[in-house]
């Protein structure tokens, strides 16, 4: 049973496996389920023996519903393929499991039931606006699910200004930090292009909450890493591991190198 002990602890390196669209979505294609587990296999045991502390599958339907929903056959698809990862990987490679845009309850069922340890939530708290309308946090609910299902084992990892989540209103990223680990986050993630913009962030959320794990949740790559990483706890990693570019397999070289440059910081 894996838990996601060393969060926090040192500066985690999460790789993640993009999927491609599922069952019950509009651009699925059939055969897409047995590709997006065979290369979501592979990235995952790439990333493992590359030295990553875990991975994120993350599902890329290019449309999704605002609310904390999802089609079954898509929840199905996403379960099978966290299970194939558990089983190619070892107990101590985190697995995280983001069913978008805000699949909150869909996520936590697949990853207790499916050896996952982690969710990264794109709405723990708060409110945003998507493409797909606004996404509205309704904590009470999906807190009671996951300790009804028996899954408060799964670390929450809550988006507090981040590529999918910017806070309605005026509250600020610390405030909202500060309210996500209240509602039992693990950690919280920001993500802004502007490297003093990301690092100011990084900065406000440690001095509200000094004990709160800080991860990136993007724009990372080999030469900004030893910058970026410098304040926080970990980063969510895609493109620069990725051999072909976003989307592409995870290439074991590429995730060596960004490893080593995390572990001397």
């Amino acid at each position: 049973m894996r838990t996601f002990e060393s969060l926090g602890k040192k500066k985690v390196v999460i790789g993640m496996v993009h999927l491609l669209p599922l069952p019950g979505t509009p651009f699925y294609q059939e055969g897409n389920v047995e590709r997006a587990l065979e290369k979501a296999v592979a990235d995952a045991t790439a990333l493992e023996q590359g030295g990553a502390d875990g991975c994120l599958i993350q599902t890329v339907d290019r449309v999704y519903p605002a609310t904390d929903d999802a089609d079954y056959a898509r929840v199905a698809a996403v379960a099978a393929i966290t299970q194939a990862v558990a089983d190619a990987t070892s107990p101590k490679f985190q697995i995280g499991v983001q069913i978008m845009l805000n699949a909150l309850k869909a996520s936590v069922a697949v990853a207790t039931v499916c050896g996952g340890s982690f969710l990264r939530c794109t709405a723990l708290v708060g409110a945003t606006v998507s493409t797909s309308g606004i996404i509205q946090a309704n904590p009470l609910d999906f807190l009671t699910y996951r300790a009804g299902i028996g899954g408060n084992r799964i670390a929450l990892i809550a988006e507090v200004n981040s590529m999918h989540f910017r806070a309605m209103g005026d509250r600020s990223t610390a405030d909202m930090a500060r309210t996500a680990a209240r509602m039992g986050a693990a950690a919280v993630e920001v993500a802004h292009s502007d490297e003093e913009t990301n690092a100011r962030l990084v900065r406000e959320i440690k001095q509200a909450m000094p004990q709160l794990p800080v991860l990136l949740g993007g724009h990372t790559n080999h030469a900004n890493v030893a910058r970026r990483l410098a304040e926080a706890d970990g980063a969510f990693v895609g493109t620069c591991l990725q051999g072909e570019g976003w989307g592409g397999r995870i290439d074991i070289t590429r995730v060596r190198e960004y490893v080593d440059i995390v572990a001397k910081l």
